[in-house]
């Protein structure tokens, strides 16, 4: 037991803390930007976060990206494998022929399942990206044609993450950076190289950027202060919004603008309206998207709809608002459904959808109708090929002009601005999720208010109508579909924020003047609104000079209705039967007077019944809008009682029988040309029908071929990016492949060792410089065969013979040949074979060896000495060595032993020294007559011991000669000791 305790268990392995994940998305010319972007990456440490690289591959070409980013980071760098971890301070490359998606912080490859030409691995990516990271989810869009990343874009902002994108002028293609910018939402354009610098320090100050709650009067202060000012400037009141909602926000703006406190950052925007703005924005993203939440808008289509065009009469046009509609996606889908459901009926029937945001831009872009090319991911290829039409140059899609037709696009803010009225569907998804209770309990009722009863109200997946179970019924709970209930007179009648009591000015909302949105509406709706407010809430319209409805005031319904056909905002087209007369000569009357025109008790057709209605047409010139627009005028319509029927009968007999003579002529004229318009309008009718009908066969004609063009510009347009990101890598290992030869040809014509590269007909491939020295080649005997070839060599005749047989039995030949210069060098012929083991020729190889030879000769002759010195060494004789002079050099152990002398004491001595002193004067010439006797012969004499001792000994003397002229060098004895017979 007392083992098992002490035992420790092996520490888990932590996950690291969260951190940013950054996906970068390339198409052509992506390859510089990614390397331009991780050049500027700091090494002395890396990033806490992780990059993940999408680019637009060929499915089937081996991409080399992973190996050519190594090259440009310090980073860990990873072509991605299924189920990969992402870990910081890492970069991963997607593979070929794949999709790739970020699920729960690991990298999913998935199988295309779009054609090739319609592929977007980017949006693709990034969705995921903002699905999984939310705020820490940062999307970078690079160089590359087309709009792929704009879509998700969109997602990772509204995740709440950060978006960049390059700048235009800096890449190579600049379609993808441009498609990014023109969303409006991204938060950084920069070069590449300054982009990861940019990113440390946002991740830096997001570390550190808090906002706290509310809960000290300092805290409630700066929020006070931070409404205050977006109110002011801004003219919308966000402080009823739910705080956490505004506090992710406000978060991020701060860690952009490197902010840590609430109070600085208030103070900053105190000094920067620039920054007002941009929060302004941060607070309006939303989510939004074609067919978000399919099952959803499938129950809309299945249990609503239908409903919407049964209960209208023949020629009623169905009416649907869609508020917070951002950009326009959602609005556009309804309107799709509606068109499709319209194209069912055996009638043609008549919609009309308004869409409204506070957001200025967002519904200037949704005006336009055009999106990037990633709504294909949600929108069926029947519908795009229904409603929308490719932009040149791949920029996305445009919505056709027949269903753009059939939207009025308006800024409003839902909260206080009134709403429309007589409304078969409201469409209000995903809004009052972003809105406190309070405001939430005050748009429900106003959503009844707007619609008509038995209106239908749609909202998104986690909004419901809360206390306000009574004004409606479910028809959906899942699809959060409800029915309004018939009216009630115990529900109040909602109140709007422009007839409404003003909000007080406090300290931390100054009456600083409202900023006026674009177009001037405020100042519209505030003059239609005091007018409106004059008469009594009469019905009101503020229109052209043309007739087109700029806003409409209460019920209108009563005296004004969509006309026939296409959507359509004349005022004239719109008016009931008996007004639109009466309306028209007084427009044209204020128009041309300038001054107020009354018409009592027209009577007007409503509903099947007849009503009496004031007209008044009164011109307005709003400051500075007559100037810039031209004339606005105000339709007033106030409901009267009828005129008594006496006074309408005597009026009425006077004024004909004063004008029927006149009268009977003008209807006899008008008659007359109206015959003869007709037969000529029936004429021309036919005519025209002809036409159309040819024009309707070429139209379709050239439909189809545009359609067939547009999918061979789409798969030649993925075919170039694909083309193009191969061709960058081509181009990396050509300039790795030079370097690499340049490096070959240098380490050959450094080593000094001749080479020739023979192929397997013997032909000469190529040779280095060296070669010439041993072989008579000049740059022109490439492709001869070296048979051909005059070799510089001595006795050696055999080389293609011998390059032969190293071809045909693969065993490498060496030999040593020397040149007719006398060099001698190492002759080498071995087989070459490639990285597949393929024998493609030979390699002949000469070393220099000629140093090497003289110094094994020397080597020779150096052990050749060793073992005479040996013999020296281990003789009993004594052996000595003496110059012609007599001195001796040298003196081995076995004289040391004979005579006692060392050799330090007798090298350099006169070997006169040793000789008694009777024989000093003739010892050296008998030495040297000795040496120089044929044959030699012993001779006999005395020499004296280190100890004074005579001894006796027996010399062989012979004389050393080297060779030259110089003779006899030296003299060598080899004595022994003998017994003196004397």
């Amino acid at each position: 037991m007392a083992a098992r305790k002490s035992k420790k268990r092996a520490p888990e392995p932590t996950e690291p803390a969260p951190f940013p994940v950054v996906g970068i998305g390339a198409s052509a010319g992506g390859l510089a930007a990614f390397q331009a972007f991780f050049a500027g990456m700091p090494t002395d440490a890396p990033p806490a976060m992780a990059f993940v690289l999408v680019q637009h591959l060929a499915p089937d070409h081996k991409s080399v990206l992973a190996e050519l980013i190594k090259r440009s980071t310090t980073l860990q760098v990873f072509e991605v494998e299924d189920g990969m971890q992402v870990r910081p301070g890492c970069a991963y490359i997607i593979p070929p022929n794949r999709d790739m998606a970020l699920a729960h912080g690991h990298l999913k490859l998935l199988e295309p399942t779009a054609p090739r030409g319609m592929r977007l691995p980017i949006d693709f990516f990034f969705r995921s990206l903002a699905d999984d990271q939310r705020e820490r989810a940062i999307g970078v869009v690079l160089s590359g044609t087309g709009s792929d990343g704009a879509e998700g874009v969109r997602a990772i902002k509204a995740a709440g993450g950060t978006a960049l994108a390059q700048l235009p002028t800096s890449t190579e293609f600049d379609g993808m950076p441009r498609a990014a910018v023109a969303t409006g939402l991204i938060d950084y354009v920069l070069a590449p190289e300054t982009m990861p610098a940019q990113l440390i320090a946002f991740a830096a100050a997001g570390r550190t950027a808090r906002v706290p709650a509310p809960q000290t009067e300092a805290t409630e202060a700066s929020w006070r202060a931070l409404f205050g000012l977006l109110n002011a400037h801004t003219g919308h009141d966000f402080s009823k919004y739910k705080p956490n909602a505004i506090a992710r926000r406000v978060e991020r703006r701060m860690a952009l603008a490197r902010v840590s406190e609430l109070g600085a950052y208030v103070d900053y925007l105190r000094t920067s309206a620039g920054e007002v703005d941009e929060l302004f924005r941060e607070l309006l993203i939303g989510v939004t998207g074609f067919f978000r939440d399919p099952n959803a808008f499938a129950a809309l289509e299945a249990k609503v709809l239908p409903r919407l065009f049964s209960d209208r009469a023949a020629g009623g046009a169905v009416r649907a608002w869609v508020p917070g509609c951002a950009t326009g996606e959602e609005a556009y889908t309804l309107a799709m459904l509606l068109q499709e459901q319209a194209d069912l009926l055996e009638h043609r029937r008549r919609f009309l959808v308004f869409a409204t945001d506070i957001d200025g831009r967002a519904i200037k872009r949704a005006r336009t109708g055009v999106f990037p090319a990633g709504i294909a991911a949600y929108v069926t290829p029947e519908r795009l090929a229904r409603f929308f039409v490719r932009e040149p140059n791949d920029a996305g899609y445009r919505v056709k002009k027949e269903l753009r037709d059939s939207l009025v696009f308006s800024e409003q803010d839902v909260i206080k601005d009134p709403p429309f009225s007589n409304l078969d569907l409201i469409c209000c998804r995903n809004v009052m999720i972003y809105l406190g209770a309070e405001l939430q309990r005050r748009l429900i009722p106003q959503f009844h208010y707007a619609l008509r009863p038995g209106g239908f109200l749609f909202l998104g997946t986690s909004e419901t109508v809360g206390e306000f179970a009574d004004l409606f019924e479910t028809v959906d709970t899942t699809a959060k579909l409800y029915r309004r209930r018939p009216d009630d007179d115990r529900v109040a009648r909602p109140t709007f924020g422009g007839f409404g009591a003003r909000r007080p000015v406090t300290e931390a909302s100054p009456p600083t003047p409202r900023r006026e949105p674009r177009g001037g509406n405020t100042e519209l709706r505030q003059l239609v609104e005091a007018a409106l407010l004059a008469e009594y809430g009469a019905v009101g319209a503020l229109v052209t000079e043309r007739g087109e409805v700029l806003y409409l005031h209460g019920r209108s319904g009563e005296y004004l209705e969509p006309a026939t056909g296409e959507a359509s905002l004349d005022i004239l087209a719109m008016a009931r039967e008996g007004l639109r007369r009466e309306l028209a000569s007084a427009l044209h009357r204020a128009a041309s007077e300038r001054e107020a025109v009354r018409r009592p008790a027209v009577r007007v057709t409503t509903r099947g019944s007849h009503a009496h209605v004031d007209l008044t047409v009164r011109p307005l010139s709003p400051r500075g809008v007559l100037e810039r627009e031209g004339a606005r005028f105000l339709v007033i319509l106030s409901a009267t009682r009828e005129p008594a029927p006496a006074q309408a009968a005597a009026a009425t007999d006077a004024h004909q029988q004063g004008r029927a003579p006149e009268l009977r002529a003008e209807v006899e004229a008008l008659q007359a040309e109206l015959r003869d318009q007709e037969l000529y309008l029936r004429a021309a009718n036919d005519a025209l029908r002809s036409t159309n009908e040819e024009m309707q066969s070429v139209n379709e004609e050239l439909q189809s071929t545009n359609e067939e063009l547009e999918t061979s510009k789409e798969e030649l347009q993925s075919v170039n990016e694909e083309l193009a990101t191969v061709n960058n890598e081509l181009q990396a290992k050509v300039t790795d492949l030079s370097r690499a030869n340049n490096d070959m040809a240098n380490l050959l014509s450094g080593t000094g060792i001749g080479t020739i590269f023979v192929d397997h007909k013997l032909r000469i491939l190529r040779f280095t410089p060296t070669v010439t020295q041993v072989i008579n080649l000049i740059p022109s005997d490439i492709g001869r065969s070296v048979g051909d070839i005059v070799a510089n060599l001595v006795g050696y005749e055999r080389l293609a013979n011998d390059v032969r047989t190293v071809l045909d039995t693969l065993v490498p030949i060496e030999l040593e040949v020397q040149t007719r210069a006398g060099t001698w060098h190492l002759l080498r012929i071995r087989p070459y074979r490639t990285q597949d083991n393929v024998i493609e020729g030979v390699v002949v190889t000469f070393t220099d060896i000629t140093e090497l030879r003289k110094a094994r000769d020397l080597l020779r002759e150096s052990a050749a000495e060793r073992r005479l010195a040996a013999v020296v060494v281990d003789s009993h004789d004594a052996i000595t060595l003496l110059d012609l002079d007599g001195h001796l050099l040298a003196w081995n152990p076995a004289a040391e032993r004979m005579y006692g002398w060392k050799a330090t004491e007798v090298i350099g001595t006169d070997v006169r020294a040793l000789v008694p002193e009777g024989r000093r004067a003739t010892e050296l010439d008998s030495l040297q007559k000795a040496a120089g006797a044929s044959p030699i012969a012993p001779y006999r004499t005395r020499r004296l011991a280190k100890d004074g001792r005579l001894i006796a000994v027996s010399i062989i003397a012979t004389a050393l000669r080297d060779g030259t002229t110089r003779g006899v060098y030296a003299l060598a004895t080899t004595e022994r000791e003998v017994v003196d017979e004397t």
